[in-house]
């Protein structure tokens, strides 16, 4: 497996500022997110009248012409989810929805805020029948009952690949349309889950209308809360505690953008990606350094 010497998670402001950084300072980079790049840019309709060097352009065109410049710079968006990140010393693997595992040298968290806050007892039973990924965990529950809560409709595959595999799957969407599947096993109810209730793991999902059973939760957002993604990483709220250089309490790690708190401002976004960015490569070039005088 190639090691990267950054990850970066997100494609919005910051996370593409950070690439482009990286890229400068002749760093190999992972970049994970979506090729239609932020969706809050996508939604913005009104002129933006506040980013520098772009006039009065809306969040849509704002997002054609990063992805312009992230294309003539030769930089690819891989288009996995992130569900976790694990800091092992020297290093980081970053673990995939398709099941695969990443490296990198340094992190970049600049996947947005994530609205909301985790559901009870989700914490608690996280690796004991709460999980973040159905493809990693799917073959531990051959065979089971098994509860899918979907951000969004692009969890329908995901719900699809459990239906073959588990005996049982009860899909909560919590979108507007009406999701398919192609497994007879998969049943969609539209209830708001409030807490996952268990003894030594997770058995049942409480929501505001019955208690369903299952022997896992599967909980599948657009992006995890920052606390959840990276073990042992310090927030305050929905954001990630970083510094001036946008370090965190973990070394390697760093944050940018929205998930480092307010303001929620595009321009605000990629000037917190660019010093990201050069903190991880003097991060880099310091271990380097360091490697270097004790040959």
């Amino acid at each position: 497996m190639t090691r990267a010497d950054i990850a970066i998670i997100g494609t919005g402001p910051a996370g593409l500022e950070a690439a482009l950084t990286a890229k400068n300072r002749n760093k190999s980079i992972l970049l994970f997110g979506s090729l239609n790049l932020s969706n809050k840019m996508q939604v913005i309709d009104h002129p933006i009248t506040n980013y520098l060097g772009l006039k009065n352009v809306t969040g849509k065109e704002m997002a054609q012409a990063f992805r312009d410049q992230i294309k003539d710079a030769g930089i690819t968006i891989t288009e996995q989810k992130v569900t976790a990140v694990y800091a092992m010393g020297t290093y980081f693997t970053l673990q995939l929805s398709n099941g695969e595992d990443a490296e990198a040298e340094t992190v970049i968290l600049a996947a947005g805020v994530t609205a909301g806050r985790p559901y009870a007892g989700e914490s608690e039973f996280l690796g004991r029948g709460v999980s973040y990924c159905a493809t990693c965990d799917a073959p531990l529950y051959k065979g089971k009952k098994v509860i899918v809560i979907a951000g969004s409709a692009e969890e329908e595959a995901e719900a699809d690949f459990l239906g073959e595999v588990c005996s049982e799957v009860t899909y909560i969407p919590l979108y507007a349309s009406t999701p398919t599947f192609t497994h007879s096993n998969i049943t969609a109810v539209r209830e708001k889950p409030l807490a996952i209730t268990g003894t030594m793991k997770a058995q049942a999902l409480k929501t505001d209308q019955s208690i369903i059973e299952a022997d896992c939760i599967f909980i599948l957002r657009e992006a995890q809360f920052p606390g959840q993604l990276v073990p042992g990483l310090t927030t305050e709220g929905a954001a990630v505690i970083a510094d001036r250089g946008m370090r965190t309490n973990i070394p390697g790690l760093f944050a940018a953008g929205d998930i480092a708190g307010l303001p929620y401002q595009f321009i605000k976004s990629a000037g917190e990606g660019n010093i990201a960015a050069i903190s991880a490569a003097a991060y880099l070039d310091q271990k380097k350094r360091e490697a270097d005088s004790r040959k």
